[in-house]
């Protein structure tokens, strides 16, 4: 549903459950629960595959790091899809849902040398950050891989058509085009027989324009490293970086007019070039995944003193972007979809912190306590990016399956969870042994 208010177009956020299901499933789990909508991720997964289809070697490698649950990456798996891991526990989720060889790409920086080994042992593609790292890696596991990609990196301002859209030259990513010219020549000389291209430079992008212009840069210098290098390059990995609409004032992305324009430039560009078996890869999380998961929390509490505040279950501690970058996450009060947006509120949640708000000064309808409140667009970095501090404790994380049943996929931690790595401290005791928990459930 849409309509326009002063020419500009606002669409209407619908939350995938309705406050009756709410109801049901905070029976049986109590608030704040992270939920993901099975049937809106498979039909996205579908949609990205569709629009990639003229690309033989096309896979998408869903970054890992988004939304680090094994049954979510199930489903990506279902498709064929790969995994963008850049960390050790990044890697084991992948292993323990049997994604291994080429369906990992690790791209990672800074980074330890046991996970490039671990990495290596999986057999997934690895994809250096630095040119410093090819000898690190060498010593590391005692050879070069046959297939490895490198990180690049522009420098400057990274602007298309519609305006400057990030500035890579501030980013700690990446090599510079000198740099990977003297790197492919060093892993051609050690072993390497197959090469990629990476770049990752901007971030949440809502613009069908951006996948494809910064194609036409990596197939540029696809061409003219692989002339200058004799390196045979078998895939461009455009990253992640292609965004979803958080306000309702913003357009989404088309998926399928994103790929038009990455073929386009395939054509224009790598198929004269005499590279036209070369693989497009895509590592997106957000785009994958953030529409298709909630926060669901409680209104507990209201507050009336400069401003009018309503006090939650939830916290930055369940989802933090609000609280570290100021990010807009929509907001419906379930069960007053079509109540008029009367009042004035913040929307805080409970820890000793200021900036523990999910909306500042937001028009919603009169809430109560009780409401249920259903955070949008908490599918990605929502629940990965939690933390403890005042101890709280992470919430559990619920899959609405295609058939409406509701399947438990990560509990809610509990006290003993908490305390469970002070080893040793007999104190505590009671506590890892689910004492406590029991007391305050009582």
């Amino acid at each position: 549903m849409s309509n326009h208010i002063e020419g500009v177009k606002i669409v209407k956020k619908e939350p995938f459950l309705s406050l009756e299901q709410a109801k049901s499933i905070a029976a049986q789990h109590p608030t704040p629960f992270h939920i993901y909508d099975e049937a809106g991720i498979r039909k996205n997964c579908e949609a990205v595959r569709d629009a990639f289809a003229w690309n033989e070697g096309f896979k998408e490698y869903f970054a890992v790091k988004a939304t680090p649950n094994p049954f979510l990456m199930q489903i990506m798996k279902d498709y064929g899809f790969g995994f963008d891991c850049s960390s050790a526990a990044e890697l084991a989720l992948c292993e323990a849902i049997g994604a291994t060889g080429d369906d990992i790409m690790f791209s990672s920086n800074e980074t330890p040398a046991e996970e490039y080994a671990y990495a290596d042992r999986l057999g997934g593609i690895i994809n250096l950050d630095d040119i410093t790292h090819i000898d690190f890696l060498e010593k590391t596991i005692g050879h070069i891989p046959k297939t490895i990609s490198c990180r690049f990196n522009p420098g400057g301002v990274y602007e298309i058509a519609n305006g400057i859209m990030d500035n890579p030259g501030d980013s700690k990513y990446g090599m510079t085009k000198e740099q990977l010219l003297v790197a492919y020549r060093m892993l051609k000389e050690r072993g390497t027989k197959e090469f990629g291209l990476h770049a990752f430079l901007v971030s949440n992008t809502i613009s069908n324009d951006y996948y494809p212009s910064l194609a036409r840069t990596l197939f540029e210098l696809v061409a003219e490293l692989s002339e200058k290098t004799g390196c045979r390059f078998t895939f461009v990995n455009l990253s992640g970086g292609v965004g979803v609409p958080y306000r309702p004032d913003e357009e989404p992305n088309d998926i399928r007019l994103i790929g038009e324009g990455v073929k386009r430039a395939y054509d224009e560009i790598l198929v004269p070039a005499g590279l036209s078996d070369i693989a497009i890869y895509t590592e997106m999380g957000r785009f994958m995944m953030a529409p298709y998961g909630a926060l669901i929390t409680t209104a507990i509490h209201e507050k009336h003193i400069y401003k009018e505040y309503i006090g939650v279950d939830a916290c930055a501690a369940n989802l933090m972007r609000p609280a570290m970058y100021g990010a807009y996450h929509h907001i419906t009060v379930l069960g007053k979809e079509d109540a008029p947006l009367d009042h004035t509120y913040d929307v805080v949640g409970s820890l000793c912190e200021n900036n523990d708000k999910f909306a500042i000064d937001r028009n919603l309808p009169k809430i109560e306590k009780g409401d249920l409140l259903f955070i949008h667009d908490a599918g990605a970095h929502g629940f990965s990016m939690g933390y403890n501090y005042n101890g709280r404790l992470r919430s559990a994380e619920l899959l609405l399956q295609k058939d409406g049943q509701v399947k438990l996929i990560r509990r809610a931690e509990k006290l003993k969870d908490y305390f469970a790595t002070f080893d040793g401290f007999d104190e505590f005791r009671m506590l890892t042994d689910g004492t406590a928990d029991a007391r305050v459930d009582s």
